[in-house]
């Protein structure tokens, strides 16, 4: 008999996300202002990344074998340290350390939290409720975003950012989570034992493709847009608002969709608006072309972690967190890779690059999926 209330933990798991959604758009809205205090901000995103890294890679064993409680506290603490450290930093090492913080602390409530509510619900609604978690990261993101847009001084948005999280860690503090799972399935052995199965292989270089899109299209689609198509700079920026606007719709929907279409046919579908988005991208020619390439874009790559991690979750529950973390960590290694390559292809003037990678990467998954969902059906887990 389970010893908690799924919608108490449910909403924790949202929160988590949300912070998480924080933590990705943390530096952008603030880097400027942080440069002008004569702070070197040049190390700030590969610091933050490397933060999101060390916590996808720690999550998955830990919650296996010790539950989500300590793990939901302990992280949602490091990203406050490192909102905090934001507000008050004197010293670029500070600087430097509130950001790792942020960066783990946000690495683990990602990974933690699609754990959690794939442990939490059964195959008919898991992937329905992945899909609300995965708005929650659009909406933490979308209201960070809201937050400094309307507030010059960028202390006030850090300071009710904080407020919030400690709201919601003492509610973390107040409820029952699941407990760890049982010792037998929780090991060295086994952890290794995973990447035997080529379902999960399969599942994370999906995610390689999706989240190698999203990082691309975050970095390089303002420099696209006023670089090759002439747009001012802040009607650019803004168009990055709408591939979030258009990722929280998705989500949104997705749910409805996988009722309808199920999770192959929901799949394609948000995939091929990804491809129309970034077909309209790359003839856009105006402010407003770009933002419905954005909106839609940003629809279209809603549903890929939702589905995807699904599949995860329901083919490897014994080893749930374990399994997603080794997926998300993939997903990591390919944001790396493609904001590499399409950066190596602007440092070259080649600013055409950013709609062949986001295609070429859409085609990949197209490809992938059908064949990694076959593998993961007929895979029996031990």
């Amino acid at each position: 008999m389970k010893q908690y209330n799924t919608s108490a933990v449910f909403v924790a798991a949202c929160a988590g996300m949300a912070f998480f959604g924080v933590t990705m758009l943390s530096l952008g809205p603030i880097m400027g202002r942080i440069a002008d205090l004569g702070v070197n901000a040049t190390l700030l995103s590969p610091t933050l990344t490397l933060g999101i890294i060390i916590g996808t890679l720690l999550f998955g064993p830990i919650v296996d074998k010790f539950g989500y409680k300590g793990l939901i506290i302990l992280s949602s603490v490091l990203a406050l340290a490192g909102v905090l450290g934001l507000s008050f930093f004197s010293t670029d090492g500070l600087l430097q350390t509130s950001i790792c913080s942020l960066g783990i602390g946000g690495g683990v409530l990602n990974g933690l939290t699609n754990a959690l509510v794939s442990d939490i619900y059964e195959d008919d609604k898991r992937g329905a409720r992945l899909s609300l978690l995965g708005a929650c990261y659009c909406v933490g993101a979308l209201l960070w975003t809201l937050l400094n847009y309307f507030i010059p001084d960028y202390h006030t948005p850090l300071y009710i950012t904080s407020a919030v999280m400690v709201c919601f860690i003492i509610f973390f503090c107040l409820i029952a989570f699941p407990k760890a799972k049982p010792a037998e399935n929780v090991s060295m052995k086994k952890t290794l034992g995973l990447f035997k199965y080529p379902a999960l292989l399969m599942f994370g270089l999906v995610l390689f493709f999706q989240s190698g899109f999203e990082g691309a299209s975050g970095d390089f689609t303002v420099t696209f847009l006023t670089k090759a198509r002439s747009l001012d700079l802040a009607s650019a920026t803004l168009a990055m608002t709408w591939f979030t606007i258009g990722m929280l719709a998705g989500r949104l929907l997705l749910g409805s969709c996988m009722k309808v279409l199920k999770d192959l046919g929901t799949f394609f579908s948000y995939l091929t608006i990804a491809l129309a988005g970034v077909a309209v991208l790359y003839f856009a020619g105006s402010a407003i072309g770009a933002y419905l390439a954005m909106a839609l874009i940003g629809f279209g790559a809603g549903a890929t972690f939702p589905v995807v991690l699904n599949y995860v979750g329901g083919t490897f529950r014994n080893n749930s967190g374990t399994a997603i973390s080794i997926a998300v960590f993939i997903a990591l290694v390919g944001q790396f890779t493609l904001k590499r390559i399409t950066g190596a292809a602007f440092n070259a003037g080649s600013f055409e690059a950013l709609p062949i990678v986001l295609a070429g990467a859409i085609v990949i998954m197209m490809c992938l999926v059908p064949v990694s969902v076959k593998v993961g059906k007929n895979t029996k887990v031990k």
